[in-house]
């Protein structure tokens, strides 16, 4: 653990000078981030050839395949996000309020980094970059402890990081841990004295792993048992098209959806077609026995199936009674990640804004969208689910801490 523990303390002694370094030098480390992500794509490319190789024959499944892939639009997209997060306003040194004491002090709360972040992650070569980018902007150095799967991708990546920020800021505040030794994972776990936080990003084992071992504060993110009820009101095209972006587009992410709920009234009709289309794109059925008894094909669901997060073309689907029973069986099984209602009743839709409180909740829209791009943020560390100290996808403004300035002239108490 030796090595490890160099890491740590490099790490946190970059933290120190990174939080004093001028906005503009973080942005130039940015600008040539992306830059030499773009010139070096063939050297980034031929490492995650082998990590797709590698994947294929420990027969990973095309769904987290899909997660592991690059290529050079992939590569172009994280470039862009990078230079997105570069032109983004600094979110240090902000002076959130400020304020005269009772005694005439100047009182003013004031954005600091948290300081040293460490980020777990499994076959996600995005999140090197984002994290990286994203740690850079708010002034926090970050450990980045990635999958086995994906080792060969995020080792190239840090490397090409590091060397495009060396002239502007330390190397030292982006580091790389390569071990896969779950003892390993225990000791980063351990290290108070050198952590501030940690965010795990992955599957519910890893995020349960490590919630339930860290003596670091950590944020959960990730996991999304994603849910979207079709309302008895529902506009029925709309709600397939939805559903199958939801489902389809890429199923191995924590945004796509892995439960759908239709209203009784509605299910006779509209399961069929939905049916359908969703078996031409392969979607394997798991639903509750007025599901069966509509679509012959489909798979008995048990009670598992409905916490499942399936992260592939698996669907687990159940007919309800109304808006109460769907609200009450999300509230069940969620993850508090993504749900969603499709209706064109407002009554419903305020009833179902009001009573789930999952980070993210959708009027007639896919959960598709919960994402740090599409919120505005240009890229995110994560997407948390629970509710200290952030909620959703956490941007540059969730990667932030403060203190209180105090300003006086001699006054005592």
């Amino acid at each position: 653990m030796e090595e490890i523990l160099n890491i740590l303390k490099r790490t946190k002694y970059a933290s120190s000078i990174l939080s004093g370094e001028s906005k503009d030098n973080k942005n130039l480390a940015l600008r040539s981030i992306a830059d030499l992500l773009v010139k070096e794509k063939d050297k980034i490319l031929s490492a995650n050839i082998l990590d797709i190789e590698n994947g294929r024959k420990n027969n990973m499944k095309d769904s987290l395949i899909d997660r592991l892939y690059l290529d050079s639009s992939r590569i172009k997209s994280m470039a862009g996000s990078v230079l997105s997060i570069a032109e983004d306003n600094d979110p240090i040194g902000n002076v959130e309020k400020s304020f005269y004491s009772k005694a005439g002090l100047l009182i003013s709360k004031v954005t600091i980094p948290i300081g040293t972040i460490g980020i777990i992650y499994e076959a996600r070569p995005n999140v090197t970059v984002d994290a990286a980018a994203l740690c850079i902007k708010s002034s926090n150095s970050v450990i980045l402890k990635g999958g086995k799967e994906a080792l060969n991708s995020n080792l190239a990546l840090v490397n090409i990081i590091r060397e495009a920020i060396g002239k502007y800021i330390p190397e030292d505040c982006i580091n790389y841990i390569s071990t896969s030794d779950r003892e390993a994972l225990s000791f980063i776990l351990s290290q108070r004295d050198y952590l501030d936080l940690i965010i795990p990003r992955g599957g519910a084992g890893l995020i349960k792993f490590v919630a339930g071992n860290s003596k670091v504060p950590v944020i959960e993110t990730g996991v999304g048992n994603c849910h979207i009820y079709v309302d008895e009101s529902a506009d029925l095209n709309m709600a397939e098209n939805i559903i199958i972006n939801a489902k389809t587009q890429r199923p191995g992410v924590c945004n796509a959806m892995e439960t759908l709920l239709v209203h009784k009234n509605i299910a006779d009709k509209f399961l069929p077609s939905l049916g359908k289309k969703l078996s031409d794109k392969n979607v394997e059925i798991r639903g509750c026995e007025k599901t069966v008894s509509i679509l012959k094909y489909a798979k008995l669901a048990d009670e598992e199936d409905y916490y499942k997060e399936f992260l592939d073309l698996i669907l687990a689907v159940k007919v309800v009674d109304s808006i109460e029973d769907a609200i009450a069986h999300i509230q069940k099984y969620t993850t508090n990640h993504s749900e969603a209602i499709i209706t064109n009743d407002y009554k419903n839709s305020k009833l179902f804004i009001s009573s789930i409180n999952s980070s993210a909740v959708y009027v007639n829209a896919s959960t598709r969208f919960t994402d740090g791009g599409e919120f505005g943020f240009g890229a995110e560390i994560g997407i948390s689910t629970q509710k200290l100290h952030a909620r959703g996808p956490m941007g540059l403004k969730e990667l932030t801490s403060y203190k209180y300035v105090i300003l006086g002239n001699g006054e005592i108490r």
